[in-house]
């Protein structure tokens, strides 16, 4: 299958402006035989534009959803887009208080080429304050779907820099992990050299998605990549708005799962340490 990476921040604030380069894109996609697009972190609504987050907040069927949803059944090509979710916020911390309640999440949702919601995942390890402020974080750390003979798995930005997010979905079968994500300034090193590892060292494909250029006090670093699981990038962005592809390959995903058995190798009873509370200092 063909991916396509959208590498852009849009415009920050307008909806309707992020949903025409998403149209464009998709069209371009489409065009160059793409099967999927992926789009960054908060593309629908830009990252960094504080409150009104919650303002242009959405549900999973929002009329966002809807828009994405004939983009991309339009041109025949499945869409990945971040966006902030409006839903029921329903983890340890809602079931302390007595029931669920709600809240915003940083979300991705995946459209199938038909139109049809396929997953939905929001993000689990929110970054600094500036997440913390606006965000609830999620609760089920694997999200998974099937779209042209792969499993497709979703995460967001800060979620891959934990090797046991990466390693769950590894052993859950997923083929390709789409991480929208933004980026930022000096941490360019995580597409640079983090991404193709966590590729590898799980046997998968993962398309990194980010944003560009500055907004608000932040300055994207773009860089987005699609590595393969031999660790080599098949695609690489610069550091402007771009849109670039790569194919996944399923028979290739096979033969290196084989070759390089580390999931077979594990010794799971060893690891124990990596669940148990940190002592108290």
């Amino acid at each position: 299958m063909r991916v396509a990476l959208l590498q852009s921040s849009g415009r920050p604030g307008s909806v309707a402006a992020n949903l025409k380069a998403l149209d464009e894109a998709a069209s371009r996609a489409a065009d160059a035989g793409a099967g999927l697009l992926v789009t960054p972190e908060m593309f629908l609504t830009g990252y960094a534009i504080g409150a009104e987050v919650s303002r242009l907040a959405e549900p999973a069927d929002g009329e966002g959803a809807d828009a994405v949803a004939e983009i991309a059944s339009r041109y025949g090509v499945a869409v990945a887009y971040g966006y902030p979710e409006r839903g029921e916020h329903d983890g340890p911390e809602a079931d302390a208080r007595g029931g669920s309640e709600a809240a915003v999440f940083n979300s991705v949702q995946l459209i199938g080429p038909d139109g049809a919601r396929l997953a939905g995942y929001r993000k689990t390890h929110l970054f600094g304050c500036y997440e913390h402020d606006l965000f609830t974080p999620g609760e089920q750390p694997v999200v998974q779907a099937e779209l042209g003979g792969l499993r497709i798995g979703l995460m967001i930005c800060y979620d891959v820099e934990f090797p046991e997010n990466v390693r769950a979905h590894a052993l859950a079968g997923t083929d390709l992990l789409l991480v929208p994500t933004a980026q930022m300034h000096p941490f360019q090193f995580v597409a640079e050299s983090l991404v193709p590892v966590r590729a590898f060292e799980n046997q998968m494909y993962l398309a990194y998605v980010n944003r560009t250029g500055p907004e608000g006090g932040f300055e994207f670093v773009g860089l987005s990549t699609l590595a393969g699981p031999d660790g080599i990038a098949r695609t690489r962005a610069g550091r402007g708005e771009e849109l670039v592809l790569a194919d996944v390959d399923a028979e290739f995903l096979a033969a290196s799962r084989e070759a390089n058995p580390y999931l077979k190798d594990r010794r799971p009873g060893l690891y124990g340490s990596l669940v148990q509370a940190p002592p108290q200092v």
